[in-house]
């Protein structure tokens, strides 16, 4: 049976599955300790949890949005939802850590056909005018609110019941939007065009090389063989995807895009500050439960402030950029990021919530609060309508991968700092330490706290340092890189809404 004149329903489907992806990016946050014991990973290998999922989902985003037009925007949604509902049940099941990344890489993919689908069903769903103009505001609220909803319901799901629960969630979502969507969602038409596989998986596989590869290097040294071989294979695969590129009738990443400078540098700023927040977010759960003591549900709640600080920043953008062009934005934004992650380096195992985290955390997401609004709309300056969302998709996907690459590149400057400081705790333990906690040291090479404490935050302190270079680098571009002047923006609004809210 079909309803197919039920677009509120349409809608709630469409804004369902993107609440789903969109959480799934922080509901496992929360989850990142109780995980870590749970399969016996290390700090350093814990962000696979991550990346697994960010690499594939930012990796095949472009390719799961041409498919969806190609072979029809509906049937490559429902693929894409049962694809992550599956997968988010496999994760909740694993036993082995390979099996959990597997299942998050999997999820990815799902993630990648789905996302981008919906976003474009809305387009074929609704006609133009109010309703499509609200259809969109639901879901740009869903895509901002995702986060918050994650952090909070990863830490009830942890806490109340167990962390395979921030996967098993998924389960009874997805067969619902699965179950409804054929129903009350019509099919899309299909556009004549070809898939560019080989564009799409030379860049993913290329980009996991180099994150393994700068992970290999945190535990295993720079000299390690499986170190070498993943930069070497990363080179190979990202220098066969720039010639695919170059020579591909469509490509998945048209290489153009990249000519003008503001579009160029509002992606290495996506990237630099992606690669942060990601960074951000991974090391301040591991201080405030292993460090603090949190439990997941105060976790969670501990972060709110900086959601609400980005939305106050977003919102401030919105209503001033027209006084003073995005290029001021870009450079107080990046400015004030990386502020705050400054003031973050500066953590030590004494360090409070209220005193030292909470501050920090507001002015970081103050900061990106006002990069996100400039950057989208500075992303599709100077094109053509028809390629406004191929712009904008790619800074998509540059968010993704940053936040992959970033968080892999933080976790190497993590593994050296953390290293440096066991080696200079070791002999303090074990002068003080009791006979029992020798014996364990001995069989598990593990410092109990407080010394375990004192090695986490050196590591984790470092890492943000590592992150405000990060940040000084996005600054540069927009002070060095971007032109874009403020009599540019009736233009750069136009396009914006062409190419839809972010995913």
């Amino acid at each position: 049976m079909r309803h197919r004149d039920r677009p509120g329903v349409a809608l709630a489907v469409i804004a369902a599955c993107q609440l789903m992806v969109i959480l799934d990016a922080t509901i496992v946050n929360i989850a990142l300790p109780h995980i870590q014991d749970a399969l016996d990973f290390s700090t350093t290998s814990l962000s696979w949890v991550l990346s697994a999922y960010t690499l594939t989902f930012g990796g095949l985003l472009l390719l799961g949005g041409r498919a969806g037009d190609i072979l029809g925007r509906r049937r490559m949604f429902l693929i894409g939802i049962l694809v992550f509902t599956f997968s988010s049940l496999l994760g909740g099941f694993a036993q082995e850590p390979w099996q959990l990344l597997a299942a998050r890489a999997l999820q990815g993919v799902g993630g990648a056909i789905a996302s981008p689908t919906a976003l474009a069903l809305i387009t074929t769903t609704f006609p133009e005018g109010p309703a499509r103009n609200r259809a969109f505001g639901v879901y740009a609220a869903v895509s901002a609110g995702g986060g918050a909803v994650g952090l909070l319901a990863g830490g009830m799901l942890t806490e109340w019941l167990d962390w395979r629960w921030v996967l098993f969630v998924n389960v009874p979502i997805g067969l619902v939007i699965a179950f409804l969507t054929p129903r009350f969602i019509p099919e899309s038409a299909r556009h004549p065009g070809r898939f560019d596989l080989a564009g799409a998986f030379t860049s993913t596989l290329g980009m996991a090389a180099l994150v393994y590869g700068f992970i290999r290097a945190a535990e295993a040294g720079w000299t390690d063989a499986l170190t070498l071989g993943a930069f070497v294979s990363a080179v190979f695969l990202l220098s066969a995807f720039a010639v695919v590129e170059s020579r591909a009738r469509e490509p998945i990443t048209p290489l153009r895009l990249f000519a003008d400078r503001n579009r160029a540098g509002t992606y290495v700023i996506m990237l630099s500050l992606a690669a942060a927040m990601l960074g951000m977010f991974f090391f301040i759960v591991l201080f405030l439960q292993d460090v603090l003591g949190f439990s997941p549900i105060r976790a969670g709640v501990a972060f709110l402030p900086v959601t609400l600080a980005i939305g106050v920043g977003s919102g401030l953008a919105q209503r001033v950029l027209p006084l003073f062009g995005p290029k001021p934005f870009l450079m107080a934004g990046t400015a004030i990021t990386g502020s705050g992650l400054l003031w973050l380096s500066f953590l030590t195992p004494d360090t409070s919530y209220v005193a030292g985290v909470l501050g920090p955390m507001i002015v970081f997401g103050f900061g990106m609060g006002l990069n996100f609004v400039t950057l989208t709309l500075t992303a599709v300056s100077g094109i053509a309508p028809h390629e406004a969302g191929a712009a904008s998709g790619l800074l998509n996907a540059m968010e993704q991968v940053g936040g992959s690459l970033g968080l892999s590149i933080l976790v190497t400057v993590f593994g050296a700092a953390s290293a440096t400081e066991a080696k200079q705790q070791t002999p303090d333990f074990l002068t003080h330490a009791t006979p029992a906690q020798k014996e364990a040291f001995a069989q598990e090479s593990r410092l109990p706290a407080p010394w375990s404490h004192e090695v986490l935050t050196a590591g984790i302190s470092s890492a943000f340092t590592g992150a405000v270079v990060m940040a000084l680098v996005a600054l540069g571009t927009a002070t060095l890189v971007i032109r874009v002047r403020k009599s540019d923006l009736a233009a750069l609004r136009g396009k914006a809404e062409a190419a839809g809210p972010a995913a």
